[in-house]
């Protein structure tokens, strides 16, 4: 015989109650959240692969570009709290006295959580901490990683590509890796007309360490204050 299926239907009332309980909590974790990077008005958000080992050879370049940043710049550095790349850049911060922060995830199994965290906050939401992570950092420096490395670099991309986020450098840290993919984006959408030539130009491709801190540098803080939005709050209060 076939599985009995939950025939269960929930009242209106029951779903308005559920999704209100949901905007709470979203709300919550948001306004956590926001208080929580508003702390740290110059920070540097690293994404990367949670599977490469601190051994190689791009965790030890994360670890050590992180501890620069840290120490040379005395910016904070962000990441998604895991190993790999994650570990390796909240590492390089912590060996070098700066702010070693993370935006975890709550999940079913619990998330591997690395030991050079300084201080944390741990969404139940996805998308909250994808928000998170982009809101207010200096810049975007991306390591070679998976399928939840590309998911976070082309949603930033297209978040500069539509001028959503405005003046935040995306590097990608990894020639041998990320060239690849630039030849893809030329080969299959400029040439295709999916995108606009200026676009393949979004993203800087480099492993100098010097150069990196130089473009963190010259990057102004951001307030990620909207004109448009101020001038609506202005004419409502």
């Amino acid at each position: 015989m076939p599985e009995e299926q939950n025939t269960h239907n929930h009242t209106q009332e029951e779903k308005d109650r559920i999704k209100k309980i949901r905007m709470e909590r979203i709300h919550s974790e948001f306004e956590e959240g926001f208080k929580f990077i508003d702390e740290y008005p110059k920070s540097v958000t690293f994404f990367g692969s949670s599977l490469l080992k601190e051994d190689d050879p791009y965790c030890i370049s994360a670890r050590t570009l992180a501890g620069r940043i840290a120490k040379e710049l005395n910016y904070a550095v962000l990441t998604g709290g895991g190993p790999g790349i994650m570990e390796a850049a909240n590492r390089g911060a912590h060996e070098n006295g700066g702010s070693s922060l993370a935006l975890t995830i709550r999940l079913p199994h619990p998330q591997i959580v690395n030991p050079y965290i300084t201080r944390m906050v741990d969404p139940n939401y996805f998308f909250v901490r994808k928000v998170l992570l982009s809101f207010n950092a200096a810049a975007f420096i991306f390591f070679p990683g998976g399928y939840g490395t590309l998911d976070e670099f082309f949603e930033i991309l297209t978040l500069v590509q539509t001028q959503k986020v405005v003046g935040v450098p995306i590097i990608c840290v990894g020639t041998d890796f990320w060239s690849s993919l630039k030849v893809f984006i030329e080969k299959e959408l400029l040439t295709r007309g999916t995108i606009l030539p200026d676009n393949v130009d979004l993203f800087k491709i480099t492993d100098n360490h010097d150069e990196i801190l130089e473009i963190i540098k010259k990057t102004p803080i951001r307030d990620n204050l909207d004109i448009h939005e101020v001038k609506q709050v202005s004419e409502i209060s």
